[in-house]
């Protein structure tokens, strides 16, 4: 059944969208921007945070008398909308002013400053005096678990964390308590984050638009650990990196990139030659082997000896190292790090060759893969 679609007028411009659509969603398709606070669009998992609580978003429909929020009315036929009237700008200068004088002023030493959207909107409104003064505070302060810092005086109650905790993870952990200025969003009876169902995956630190909801920052302790010649610092790759990662290589989110492999090294080979580097304190964007070298052996292996897989194996890649630690001292540097690798632990997200196992065990690493194939991963 062919969708039903509506023409309406947005700041003179006319645009067909399907009937359902918000003015918000029209204004995104024509280019149009209409500031928000509490509206999210969780793309991909069909849910969408839209309670029309903040008031930002409010535009002015022909023949309404007040104000609409566009994140939350639907498009009907004809419909004329205006969203940079002097009106509308006013209105959304005051909302912003309004939740301003019921917010801490502590933005400089606020773990959200510069990535604040409140922050960003009182800058796009020119807010430099506040008219409103002696808002209430909640009377829950801060709480501090091991990944989640909870600051409720932030907390400007656009619930996108109580959104994304309920529909998305389906743990809620969080909810409205109380009413009119001790409304408080937390886990059910005003219980602490640690006595709740909360497990600390960090959805809600996410979508949280201001400092009420943050990380935990063990920076400054790190760079101690770091800085201590007695304590050697390792690290853990949590399990949820291996799907966020791809996203800064330009993969679709969610892509798991462990197992991958590059055009010229397989995996295995990059984690050996990587190993090396950090084991004689060798910067890693410095070429062990160069693509100059490898490529002539990658033409031998597919033009000459039938090999359908052009990247090279651990035993390729040590050869080759071996060949460029004639005439580099980093790489011959590299190669007399071999010895150090006995007794290592390796672990792969991908079952490995025979040939980069029997490699991987000749230098007496202890080796363990997850029982699956590299083409799993890549599917």
């Amino acid at each position: 059944m062919e969708e039903k679609q509506i023409t309406l007028q947005i700041d003179g411009h006319f645009i067909t969208v399907p009937e359902g659509s918000t003015i918000l969603e029209a204004a995104i398709k024509i280019g149009i921007n209409i500031p928000t606070l509490c509206h999210i669009d969780l793309k991909g998992t069909c849910i969408k945070n839209n309670p029309a609580s903040c008031r930002i978003c409010v535009v002015e429909v022909m023949g309404r008398r007040n104000l609409a929020p566009a994140c939350a009315t639907r498009c009907t036929e004809g419909m004329v909308v205006k969203t940079s009237t002097l009106r509308v700008m006013n209105a959304r200068k005051v909302v912003a002013e309004l939740i301003l004088s019921d917010h801490p002023n502590d933005c400089l030493t606020c773990p959200k400053c510069g990535n604040c959207e409140l922050q960003t909107l009182a800058l796009r409104f020119n807010i430099r005096e506040m008219p409103f003064n002696g808002g209430e505070l909640s009377p829950r302060k801060r709480e501090i678990t091991a990944s989640i810092v909870r600051n409720m005086d932030k907390c400007i109650f656009c619930r996108r964390c109580e959104s994304v905790c309920n529909d998305v993870q389906t743990v809620g952990a969080l909810g409205a308590i109380r009413r009119g200025f001790n409304t408080t969003i937390a886990p059910a009876f005003d219980r602490m984050m640690t006595e709740s169902e909360c497990t600390y995956c960090g959805q809600c630190v996410a979508v949280c638009p201001v400092g009420a909801l943050t990380e935990r920052d063990y920076t400054n302790r790190l760079l101690d650990d770091l800085a201590n010649p007695d304590k050697v610092v390792i690290v853990q790759t949590a399990p949820a990196v291996r799907a966020a990662l791809g996203e800064e290589f330009g993969f679709p989110p969610g892509t798991l990139v462990t197992g991958k492999t590059s055009d010229l090294l397989g995996a295995a080979s990059a984690c050996l030659l990587n190993s090396l580097k950090v084991l004689e304190d060798i910067d890693h964007e410095v070429h062990l082997v160069s693509p100059q070298a490898i490529e002539p052996i990658q033409t031998l292996k597919t033009s000459y000896l039938g090999s359908i897989n052009p990247r090279l194996h651990t035993d390729e890649i040590l050869i080759a190292l071996s060949i460029s630690a004639a005439t580099d001292k980093r790489a011959a540097l590299a190669l007399s790090a071999l010895r150090q690798l006995k007794g290592c632990e390796v672990h792969s997200s991908v079952m490995l060759s025979s040939v980069d196992e029997a490699v991987f065990k000749k230098l007496g690493m202890h080796l363990t893969c997850d029982p699956k194939t590299e083409s799993d991963n890549q599917q």
